[in-house]
C-alpha cells in the first residue's frame, strides 16, 4: 500500500500513567505500545509513517527519526490539531490515502487496516473509520449510521441519549482519508467547544456537509479499541495479551502446567513437546526446539535453543544452546556464546563470549570468558579462565578431552592442549602441550608451632 501514508498520534502526556516517559512507550508484553502499532502498519504494507510527538518527544525522536518523520506538536490541542501538524508533509507526499491511528491502541491489527483501506477505496469515500462491536460499549463514542448504512455521526458517551447508549458499535479512533479531503477538512475544522480543542471526529461532519461520502468498516477484532490510560489498565492489557499467547502455545502443543509467573513475548517460537515451568520469562527472538524443559524461574532473550534441552533456573541472552544440553540451576550465559550438544553446566557458572564444545562439563563455580573450549572437557570446581588483565581482554583455547583441576586459574592468552591436565590449585600462565600435566604451585611446607611462636592463638597466655 505504497499510496497510503500513516499518521500515528503519539504526543499525549498520559498524566494518569505517572511516568517520566511518553505514554506510548509504555510496554505491552515487553514491546512499546507505539511499536506494536507501527508493526501492524508495516504488516499492512504501509512504509511511509509520520509520528506526531509531543511530551518527552525527544525520546521518541531518538528512537524513530532515522526511519520515520517525527513532527512535534508543541501544544496539545486535540486530535485534529495533532493531524494538522503533518499538513506540510502531506502536501509534499504523493500518497492518495492517509490513515490516522493512535499510538496507545496496541491491539490494532494489520488485517483490520488492510480491510479498512480496501473498503475505503472500493466505496470511494472521503473518510472511512474503523469501528468495532463491544458487549459493553460504555465510555466509547457510538457509531450512528444512516438508512444506507453510511456514517451519519459519532456520538460520545456523555452526549448519547438512552437509545444511542444501546448501540454497541463504537469508534476505534482509526480513520482513513482521501488526502485531498483530509486537507480540506483540516482547513475548516473549528475548536468551538468547552476545551477549545480541534477534534478529528469533526472532520466526518465537515466532509458530510460537503456531500462527501463517509463510511464505516466494522472489524471482527473488538480489541482494536483497547488502550491504557493508567498503569492498572496497562496491566489489564498485558494480562490479556499474556494469556492469549500462552493459550495459543498450549493449543500448538507446548505444555505449561501452571501459568504462574510465565510471561512469553509473542515473538518467541516454541516447538511442540516442550514444557515451560512457572516463573519463566521468554523474550525477543528466542526460539526453542522440541521436548525441552524450561524453568522454573528462567529467563531467555534472543536465545536459540535446540531439542531436549534442560534449562533450569538460569539466565541467557543473545546466545545459542544446542540440543541435549543440561543447564542450571543458577547459570548465566552471556552474548556471543555457543553451548554445543550434550554440554552439562551446573550451579553458579558463567559463560561469556565463548564456545563450549560438545559433551564438556562445567559442574559448578566456573567462569568461562573469551574462550574456545573443546569437546569432552571437564572443569573442576572453582576453575576459571582469567580473560582480563585490567586493560585488555584476551582469548584462550582449550583442546578436546582436557581436564582442568579444581581451583585452576587459566591466565589468558594461553593454549591448553588435547588430553592435557592441570593440577588442582594451579595458576597456569604458559601453554600446556597435548597429553601433559601442568603444575603451577609451591610444594607444601608445614611450619611446626608457627601459631605459638607468632602468638596468633587467642588467649595463649591464659
Amino acid at each position: 500500500m505504497n499510496k497510503t501514508t500513516a499518521i500515528v498520534l503519539a504526543a499525549g502526556e498520559g498524566k494518569r500513567m505517572h511516568s517520566r516517559h511518553p505514554k506510548v512507550l509504555s510496554k505491552l508484553l515487553f514491546r512499546p505500545m507505539i511499536q506494536r502499532v507501527i508493526d501492524s502498519v508495516h504488516g499492512a504494507g504501509i512504509d511511509d509513517i509520520i509520528l506526531i510527538i509531543g511530551f518527552k518527544g525527544e525520546e521518541l525522536d531518538a528512537i524513530y527519526r532515522e526511519r520515520y518523520s517525527c513532527i512535534y506538536q508543541k501544544e496539545q490541542k486535540g486530535t485534529g490539531h495533532a493531524v494538522m501538524q503533518a499538513k506540510d508533509e502531506l502536501l509534499k507526499s504523493n500518497c492518495e490515502n492517509v490513515i490516522v491511528l493512535n499510538g496507545d491502541a496496541p491491539f490494532v491489527d494489520s488485517k483490520s487496516i488492510v480491510n479498512l483501506i480496501k473498503i475505503h477505496e472500493k466505496e470511494k469515500s472521503a473518510v472511512t473509520l474503523l469501528s468495532a462491536k463491544l458487549d459493553d460499549p460504555f465510555g466509547y463514542g457510538r457509531i450512528i449510521r444512516d438508512s444506507n448504512g453510511n456514517l451519519e455521526k459519532i456520538v460520545e458517551q456523555k452526549d448519547a441519549d438512552e437509545e444511542q447508549q444501546k448501540i454497541k458499535e463504537v469508534n476505534s479512533g482509526v480513520y482513513v482519508f482521501n488526502k485531498a479531503d483530509l486537507l480540506f477538512a483540516l482547513d475548516n475544522i473549528q475548536n468551538n467547544n468547552a476545551a477549545n480543542e480541534y477534534y478529528l471526529t469533526d472532520t466526518t461532519e465537515i466532509l458530510k456537509n460537503k456531500s462527501k461520502k463517509t463510511g464505516v468498516y466494522m472489524t471482527n477484532n473488538p480489541d482494536t479499541v483497547l488502550g491504557a490510560n493508567d498503569k492498572y489498565q496497562l496491566f489489564q492489557l498485558n494480562e490479556k495479551k499474556r494469556l492469549e499467547v500462552l493459550k495459543q502455545l498450549m493449543l500448538d502443543g507446548v505444555e505449561i502446567p501452571c501459568i504462574d509467573g510465565v510471561i512469553i513475548e509473542d515473538s518467541v517460537v516454541i516447538e511442540a513437546g516442550t514444557t515451560i515451568l512457572p516463573g519463566s520469562i521468554l523474550k525477543g527472538q528466542t526460539k526453542i526446539g522440541k521436548d525441552c524443559v524450561i524453568g522454573p524461574n528462567s529467563y531467555t532473550e534472543n536465545v536459540i535453543i535446540g531439542d531436549e534441552v534442560i534449562f533450569n533456573s538460569s539466565y541467557a541472552y543473545d546466545c545459542e544452546i544446542k540440543s541435549k544440553a543440561d543447564i542450571g540451576p543458577f547459570v548465566r550465559i552471556r552474548p556471543d556464546s555457543i553451548i554445543e550438544e550434550k554440554v552439562h553446566i551446573g550451579n553458579f557458572v558463567e559463560v561469556k563470549n565463548s564456545t563450549v564444545g560438545a559433551g564438556t562439563k562445567l559442574p559448578h563455580f566456573n567462569y568461562i570468558g573469551d574462550c574456545e573450549v573443546g569437546k569432552d572437557c571437564n572443569f573442576g570446581c572453582g576453575s576459571l579462565v582469567v580473560n582480563y588483565d585490567g586493560t585488555n581482554k584476551t582469548r584462550s583455547t582449550i583442546g578436546d578431552n582436557a581436564f582442568i583441576g579444581c581451583n585452576t586459574n587459566l591466565v589468558s592468552p594461553i593454549k591448553v592442549g588435547h588430553f592435557a591436565y592441570t593440577a588442582a590449585g594451579s595458576t597456569i600462565t604458559d601453554d600446556v602441550p597435548d597429553y601433559s600435566l601442568a603444575i603451577a604451585r609451591n610444594r607444601q611446607e608445614n611450619k611446626e608451632n608457627w601459631v605459638i611462636k607468632t602468638r596468633k592463638l587467642k588467649n595463649l597466655d591464659r
